[in-house]
């Protein structure tokens, strides 16, 4: 088992987990460039794709039962049921699965009595859990795909060329097409 690549990945889903569920959103700086790419590209996938990861998430919570974490590890085996993993289909589970840990955060605050923004626990839907389940899927079981693809560092490098054509927004969306690839891969899954 490569123990620094799950870290890292650990690492990664912490950071962006806790960058989504928490409000406002923190001015803290990223812990790492795959930290900052992650949190530029999963936003605007989100903000692109709102109604629809609005809708997904809100479905799922609804659907997941008290272990949010085993239903999570369904749907990231249904996003690369083909066996087509790519850095756009990571970038769909980090931004599908930082709406459900603010859904599931502020469902959690309802039930709690709590304000929004006041700490919770660390049960099945935290932050923490839900990170720890996309390190054991990405970090271990799809660890020889992250290694072909140099690791987080070739995340970096898929982030560099997608902010180089920012400017381009037909080319973002043709980045951003196979994720949707995932989209809707998540859509099946959590309508049928």
């Amino acid at each position: 088992m490569s123990c620094w690549l799950w870290k890292e990945t650990l690492a990664l889903a912490e950071d962006y987990l806790s960058f989504c569920s928490t409000s406002p959103r923190p001015a803290s700086a990223p812990p790492s460039e795959s930290a900052a790419a992650m949190r530029s590209l999963a936003q605007d996938m989100e903000t692109q794709h709102q109604a629809r990861f609005n809708s997904l998430a809100q479905t799922f919570a609804c659907k997941c039962g008290p272990d949010p974490c085993a239903n999570l590890r369904k749907v990231m085996e249904e996003l690369v049921g083909d066996g087509q993993l790519n850095w756009g289909r990571v970038v769909s589970l980090f931004t599908f699965t930082g709406v459900l840990a603010r859904q599931l955060r502020e469902q959690e605050g309802r039930k709690l009595g709590l304000d929004p923004g006041q700490e919770l626990g660390q049960g099945p839907g935290s932050c923490r859990g839900l990170a720890e389940t996309i390190a054991d899927y990405l970090g271990e079981e799809k660890k020889d795909w992250l290694l072909e693809n140099d690791g987080w560092e070739g995340f970096c490098k898929f982030a560099h060329s997608a902010r180089q054509v920012n400017q381009d927004s037909s080319m973002k969306t043709a980045l951003f097409a196979v994720a949707g690839v995932g989209i809707a891969g998540l859509t099946f899954l959590l309508v049928r």
